[in-house]
């Protein structure tokens, strides 16, 4: 897409900030940073021990190995997934000292106590707001689709009712959900509420903060959340107050602070805009020029997103209030409560909006993943932007591909993380072999995130194949069944499969050996990525 397309468009462009400088701070504190930190440290303290104690090697070493060996039984019984389990007891047995401390910075959970009280506490208090309307979960047990199983599921892990009334619009591109968007900002008369992971300045949000900016002086209730490695790389710490001052409320989730804390684990993934409680989206699309091709980084960037207009949108308030209203001891949640539903013409099927927390005890994400691979009896075709699985994930989608289920993945062919990339390649040959099918979109990178089975069910929200969305990210999707908009998703992922490259032995056996070399050394780490 070019920027011609744009250039003829009419509409202002409001900037608050200055271009700045790249991720200076972002490699600083990354976690490979400090993992390199602990790695030197282990060195340093080594070589002081050597130093210090040197006619005590020996009995320093027979130390080393005791504690390697308690540390390997305390994994061995812990609760952690089986490719987790691995990954530490490589650390700990290369870097006894570092390696533990790191795990117990992360099992500790340090940092992030008083974020899992706050959720908790804004959970009981919507707990119960939204009801399962009990005429639906009887057409769907009369429907013979199994569907109330999933209810069932995601009704004990959270609040994620299923609506009727609600049509589906899905966007294959960003550029046609940011022009989709832009006209329905203007139709705002009572509140705007925007979560997004990523917000760059530049001319996609300059659109959209003209009309927040705009509505706000409408007196339109107008709120963004935004992840707070947006401070790191792309706004400044006073973008809030600069907000503020066009009538906007403004809030970073996870403000960055010169400190190490597993607080900062938990980002933000979310996409979430709400509409006068009329019109939801959700979907892949962060705004940044990247996500509309103005600014191409990786090739042609493939994404998508979703609009939802009826009942179905009041799960979507829920969510963004419940994030937004943590650090408030008396929070409030009027527009869900005073939710006014209305009639939708051209509804279908059945919606269930849900999101997914790292606090909790559940993978509502994974869950989905799952249960789509082994409820499919035809099909079940992804896309998504990364690849990186445990075996429990590896094994489903094996096992619906050696039941004769047509399973396809397409991912990126122009990467936008190398080790990434890496990693989700030392997946390929264990996959085909079991006769999943494997695609990399040729023009670019793929950042849409998509499921679709059997024509008949669908998942498109925020939600990535790696351990970062299923384990560590607050993410949100909308799951569809016997929608219309279902037929328009699974046409889009075949219009995207003509335009990519099929993974074959050949092209495995032919893969840059740069490629092949990174995989099998960052495989091992690839939970803590």
């Amino acid at each position: 897409m070019s920027s011609d397309k744009f250039s003829s468009r009419e509409g202002r462009v409001l900037r608050l900030t200055k271009p700045r400088f790249k991720g200076i701070l972002r490699i600083i504190f990354s976690r490979i940073t400090f993992i390199a930190l602990m790695i030197i440290l282990q060195v340093v303290i080594l070589v002081m021990l050597y130093l210090i104690f040197e006619e005590y090697v020996a009995n320093i070493n027979a130390i080393m190995v005791v504690f390697s060996v308690l540390m390997v039984i305390y994994l061995y019984n812990s609760n952690m997934d089986s490719t987790s389990k691995l990954t530490w007891m490589m650390l700990i047995g290369l870097f006894p000292v570092p390696g533990a401390l790191f795990l117990g910075f992360t099992r500790l959970d340090f940092g992030s106590r008083s974020l899992k009280r706050s959720l908790i506490a804004v959970k009981e208090k919507t707990s119960d707001r939204i009801l399962q309307d009990p005429k639906i979960l009887q057409t769907l047990e009369g429907d013979g689709g199994n569907m109330e199983d999933i209810y069932r599921y995601m009704s004990k892990t959270g609040n994620f009712p299923i609506f009727e009334n609600t049509s589906a619009k899905y966007y294959s591109d960003g550029h046609d959900f940011f022009e989709k968007i832009l006209e329905d900002l203007e139709t705002a008369k009572d509140y705007i509420y925007m979560e997004y992971f990523i917000i760059g300045e530049g001319y996609m949000w300059g659109r959209v903060l003209d009309i927040l900016a705009r509505k706000a002086s409408e007196g339109v209730d107008v709120r963004v959340m935004y992840d707070g490695m947006c401070e790191i790389k792309l706004l400044p710490p006073d973008y809030p107050e600069r907000m503020k001052k066009l009538g906007i409320q403004c809030r970073e989730f996870s403000k960055i602070y010169p400190f190490l804390s597993t607080y900062y684990n938990y980002r933000d993934h979310r996409k979430i805009t709400v509409i006068d409680g009329r019109i939801a989206y959700t979907g892949g699309v962060n705004f940044s020029d990247e996500y509309i091709n103005l600014e191409p980084r990786f090739g042609h960037w493939k994404d998508n997103a979703i609009r939802l207009e009826g009942d179905a949108v009041r799960s979507f308030v829920q969510m963004f209030l419940e994030l937004w209203n943590m650090p408030y001891p008396d929070p409030s949640f009027d527009k869900v409560d005073n939710f006014e539903p209305h009639k939708v013409d051209d509804a279908s099927g059945f919606i269930m909006p849900f999101s997914d927390s790292p606090l909790d005890s559940y993978q509502s994400g994974e869950a989905v993943f799952l249960d789509t691979l082994g409820r499919s009896e035809k099909y079940v075709h992804i896309m998504t932007p990364y690849l990186i699985i445990d075996d429990t994930m590896k094994n489903a989608l094996k096992l619906a591909a050696l039941r004769d289920i047509d399973v396809v993945l397409i991912l990126p062919g122009i990467p936008d993380k190398v080790a990434a990339y890496a990693i989700a390649k030392s997946h390929y040959k264990e996959l085909i072999t079991a006769g999943v099918k494997i695609y990399e979109y040729a023009p670019g990178f793929v950042h849409a995130k998509a499921v679709i089975s059997d024509d008949i069910r669908a998942m498109v929200g925020s939600i990535n194949l790696d351990y970062r969305s299923l384990y560590h990210h607050f993410e949100c999707a909308a799951y569809l069944y016997k929608n219309d908009a279902i037929a328009d998703i699974e046409k889009d992922f075949q219009e995207t499969i003509l335009k990519s490259n099929k993974v074959t032995f050949e092209s495995i056996k032919n893969e840059k050996i740069g490629y092949k070399l990174a995989a099998k050394l960052l495989k091992f780490v690839a939970p803590l990525m």
